[in-house]
């Protein structure tokens, strides 16, 4: 929901960010909450569809194949329209912003499921055998021996699917969701002589999500390595 305060008018382009600096702390947050909710819902739901492709159940392979096809041949701006505009035909209301996770949830899912299967596939098939031959179950197996070294294969590529999903964000301003971008057009409007400025302070609250992300995927790879 947007703030009930509107946005001041700063007589100097520096000012237009630091007399808002609490508007644009709110829109960043709203990123923030977009960002981690729906990582988290993609990353579980990419897990399993990940999972359903490499699962020896032929319907649960066609399920994972025709869900990731589907997706990543569909816009995400369409994706929204669907969610945002289509659910509540059919009685599902929430929250723009509940819409908006949902909807990266389901688009990055589809990206969360190939990076995850791509690591599934590097490990090595004897492992997957000596499990077999241990009486380990399919699903033990892929959750105690494969899933562990799949993730430690694809952090990259998990961090490249999150890094975009964290830049759009910036879509769900079109949606009503006043997140970090819905800030800056507020803002712009409010002050068509600081465009740049508000672009630019929209641009460090980016750069700050991205960099952090970057940086906790370093970690996990320092770790990683530790492991190995």
């Amino acid at each position: 929901m947007p703030s009930g305060r509107n946005p001041g008018q700063g007589s100097t382009a520096i000012d237009a960010v630091l007399d808002n600096l609490d508007i644009f702390a709110e829109g960043f947050r709203r990123t923030v909450a977009l960002s981690v909710l729906a990582a988290v819902a993609a990353l579980l739901v990419g897990t399993a569809l990940a999972a359903m492709r490499v699962s020896p159940v032929p319907p649960l392979r066609w399920f994972g194949t025709a869900y990731v096809q589907t997706v990543r041949n569909t816009p995400l701006t369409v994706m929204f329209f669907f969610v945002v505009f289509v659910l509540p035909q059919v009685g599902v209301v929430f929250s723009y912003f509940v819409f908006a996770v949902v909807a990266l949830s389901i688009y990055h899912a589809a990206l969360v499921c190939e990076a995850v299967r791509s690591g599934i596939n590097g490990v090595d098939v004897g492992q997957a055998e000596a499990a077999r031959a241990l009486g380990l179950t399919f699903s033990q197996n892929l959750r105690l021996i494969v899933l562990p070294q799949a993730f430690r294969n694809v952090l990259q590529p998990l961090g490249s699917v999150l890094s975009a999903l964290i830049r759009n964000t910036s879509i769900a301003a079109a949606f009503g969701v006043q997140e970090l971008t819905g800030v800056v057009q507020r803002l712009t409007t409010a002050n068509p002589d600081s465009v740049i400025a508000v672009l630019l302070g929209g641009m460090v609250g980016y750069l700050i999500l991205t960099l952090a992300l970057a940086g906790a995927l370093a970690l996990a790879e320092r770790r990683a390595v530790t492991i190995r």
